[in-house]
């Protein structure tokens, strides 16, 4: 490549960086992450529930449990043993549930999706233009995806216990002996990783109205999946060594970092979708005017 192509691609790569976040800024999107990440809060519990008890009909629960906790710090860093300590005594007396409490939880469990839906409307402001989804529709939407993701967690249960009995195998090889510990370890963090990116894109072809580009779509779930692996360690990071906030909160620790870290996770996962926003329109293109000078196009949050 040629420099002044370089720098060309340079330049506007630079001016699409700066569009995107303007937009992001315009559409309020820390303000929406903030509500997403909320509802997400109202939800993790009982929607971790319905799963568990789901999928445990098929799979070891000790198995499932130790699968969760794992994939579980991919969502909540460093929270995820008091949670699996309520997932685990729920599971243990899953057969005092009555109806109604199954009923509860889906419904709150529902919230999150709904909350999601409503925020992306706003990031696709451009498609809900043209054209609304049915109502009925939206109502559906949240129930179909927990038992995507129902399946899904079973799907994962069942490779991680493969991968566990992989890491627990010797390999001789001319004398020596090698554990396959680290392989599996390695190959649990791949499945993790790509179970992340297969689910951000399809939360990117799905949430949005209309059909979406799958190529799009998955390089705003790459881009989301990156900052969050990134943002996640740094969050470990930050709660062990300088954090002062158990001090501070007390007993409301777990919530408040649990309620941060989902904070967090959303505005990434918003700003991915930002990103495949500005990739439908193109504006960024039209205007290379500085990041203050673009308009704002804010849509209405609908709740």
């Amino acid at each position: 490549m040629r420099l002044p192509d370089a720098r060309v691609l340079l330049r506007s790569a630079w001016r699409f960086f700066w569009h995107t976040l303007a937009q992001f800024r315009a559409n309020q999107g820390l303000l929406l992450a903030g509500a997403v990440g909320y509802y997400a809060l109202l939800s993790i519990v009982p929607l971790l529930i319905l799963l568990v008890i789901a999928v445990s009909h098929f799979v070891d629960p000790d198995l499932l449990l130790t699968t969760v906790a794992r994939y579980l710090e991919w969502v909540v860093p460093g929270q995820s043993r008091a949670l699996i300590g309520e997932l685990a005594a729920f599971l243990h007396h899953r057969g005092t549930s009555g109806w109604v409490l199954l009923a509860t939880m889906l419904f709150f469990s529902s919230l999150a999706f709904t909350v999601l839906e409503n925020a992306m409307s706003v990031i696709f402001i451009h498609r809900v233009a043209i054209r609304r989804r049915h109502f009925l529709v939206s109502a559906v939407l949240p129930y179909c995806y927990i038992a995507v993701l129902s399946v899904g967690l079973l799907v994962v249960t069942v490779v991680s216990g493969g991968l566990l009995a992989i890491g627990e195998r010797h390999l001789d090889v001319l004398g020596h002996e090698w554990s396959l510990d680290r392989l599996s370890t390695s190959l649990l963090y791949m499945l993790g990783f790509l179970g992340e990116v297969m689910m951000l894109t399809s939360i990117y072809m799905v949430m949005p109205v209309g059909r979406l580009s799958l190529r799009r779509a998955l390089a705003g779930a790459l881009l989301a999946a990156v900052l969050w692996e990134i943002s996640r360690h740094l969050l470990v990071w930050y709660f062990t060594s300088l954090s002062q906030v158990s001090r501070v909160y007390g007993s409301l620790t777990t919530a408040i970092i649990v309620l941060l870290s989902l904070e967090i996770a959303a505005a990434l996962l918003l700003l991915g979708a930002q990103v495949i926003a500005e990739l439908e329109r193109g504006d960024w293109k039209k205007n290379p005017a500085a990041p203050d000078q673009t308009g704002d196009k804010t849509g209405e949050f609908r709740t």
